[in-house]
């Protein structure tokens, strides 16, 4: 994409006026995005964007510039427009760049950009077909496939120079069920660091039905009673509270800036000793998996709380510097506009000994999150307010009527201080995540969990 000797260049120019560290970061992006709805192909989306951000460190300042000219004056223009925000005395001698190769850990088989829209579009009138027929009440099913293909090159001041080529395949499955002037809809969107033959391996039956059988079933479902309950939330999605209330908090993105209830708290108890909460890019072809962070670092599995002790956080270079640590593997960003920051790979529970069946047995009464939705949370204090797709009363020890309208409210690292049992059915779910750095793919996770008491918000009385 870029000549060695122009990158040199550069990076000698972004460290003009005295920063002591520049980076380049050169992207080459194509993506893909198909919609399907009643059917057809509503639309059809193909585009490829190239740019280049550079970063300039002096101390504890970062500047950051990006450009979509790749000339050599547009290039170094650039890069002395970013240095000129940084004054220092002490010039330094780039070191030469030494290539390192990048050990591909997520096998792509097939490249999306080399399969004709003919067989995605199959792949996704497949995914229609079987939602759609899954129950008469179907109104209406949306679906959407996604890939990408992402190449970069990674350079800095300290001689490293790195490549990598990362792409990505999804599918969302949308489904409304309709019933008199009721409408409930279900969702389902796996995801990977595969190519195009993840979608030909896809157990589209279960996927495309289990998207139907939510929103089918949520017709039938009861008002949910408010009040405080113990809440038992599925694997999969279900870490999703634990990735927002918990997972942001253990970003040093908040940790550096003091503005993290987790800040100061290494070495501490956290959580019972049933809970290990891991962040791990390395898993083969998942969603949220990297070969390397977009500051050239090697993916890693960052063990953040072990058996219920702080054991570290996610760090990027920028606030390693703040915060005196080494990073961690984890600067990430949306695109080459977006400086990187610490952010999340696949964060998840650790599994427990517990299986599905016995944590429902051994809950009295309370409510089943099985699948969730969407919510919000503040990072800075960790309180969170999420809704449930999908829940159901348990009452002495058993699963009973699905219920509508479930919402939990909380805070984070107190919910995870009340987590009282912890499955053995680890599971990831895709999702997007939205930070000061972009939109990134992440995976969250879990096995089943049990909380001794979540506020549910709902209806009071029924």
């Amino acid at each position: 994409m870029l000549s060695k000797s122009l990158i040199e260049d550069v990076l000698t120019a972004a460290l003009s006026t005295g920063g002591d560290f520049s980076e380049i970061f050169v992207e080459d992006r194509f993506t893909n995005n198909i919609t399907l709805q009643s059917g057809k192909i509503e639309t059809s989306l193909s585009g490829r964007d190239f740019g280049i951000g550079i970063r300039v460190f002096k101390g504890l300042q970062s500047v950051y510039a990006y450009t979509t000219d790749h000339s050599k004056d547009g290039l170094l223009k650039a890069a002395k427009n970013a240095a000129q925000a940084i004054s220092g005395n002490n010039l330094i001698q780039l070191p030469p760049l030494v290539h390192e190769s990048v050990e591909t850990v997520h096998p792509v088989q097939v490249l999306p950009l080399e399969v004709e829209k003919a067989r995605k579009a199959a792949i996704m009138k497949q995914a229609y077909e079987t939602a759609k027929n899954y129950h008469s009440s179907i109104s209406q099913v949306k679906v959407r496939l996604m890939d990408e293909e992402q190449n970069v090159i990674i350079a800095n001041s300290e001689g490293n120079w790195i490549e990598d080529k990362r792409v990505r395949s999804r599918l969302a499955i949308q489904a409304i069920a309709v019933r008199h002037n009721q409408m409930e809809t279900g969702f389902y969107g796996p995801g990977a660091h595969q190519g195009f033959e993840f979608f030909e391996n896809l157990d589209m039956n279960h996927y495309a039905s289990e998207a139907a059988r939510i929103a089918v079933t949520m017709l039938d479902a009861s008002p949910c009673p408010g009040g405080k309950f113990p809440v038992i939330i599925d694997n999969e999605f279900g870490g999703v509270i634990f990735h927002e209330a918990c997972g942001h908090g253990l970003e040093a993105t908040a940790v550096a800036k003091n503005n993290s209830v987790f800040a100061g708290h290494l070495g501490e108890k956290v959580a019972p000793e049933i809970v290990t909460y891991i962040d791990d890019g390395t898993l083969p072809n998942e969603w949220g998996s990297i070969n390397i962070d977009d500051e050239g670092e090697k993916a890693r599995k960052n063990v953040l709380i072990e058996n219920g002790i702080l054991k570290g956080y996610l760090i990027d270079k920028f606030n390693a510097r703040r915060m005196g640590m080494e990073s961690t593997g984890s600067g990430r960003r949306e695109s080459f506009r977006f400086a990187p920051t610490s952010r999340m790979t696949n964060t998840y529970i650790a599994p427990g000994k517990s299986t599905p069946e016995e944590i429902i047995a051994n809950t009295e009464y309370g409510i089943y999150a099985k699948y969730m939705g969407g919510g919000q949370v503040s990072p800075a204090t960790g309180d969170y307010n999420f809704a449930v797709m999908e829940a159901y009363e348990v009452k002495n020890g058993k699963l009973g009527k699905p219920l509508k309208g479930a919402t939990l409210i909380g805070n984070g690292p107190k919910t995870l201080q009340l987590v009282d049992m912890v499955g053995n059915n680890l599971g990831h779910g895709a999702g997007m995540c939205g930070s000061l750095s972009g939109s990134i793919p992440v995976n969250v996770g879990q096995p089943m969990i049990r909380v001794s008491e979540i506020t549910v918000g709902g209806t009071k009385g029924e």
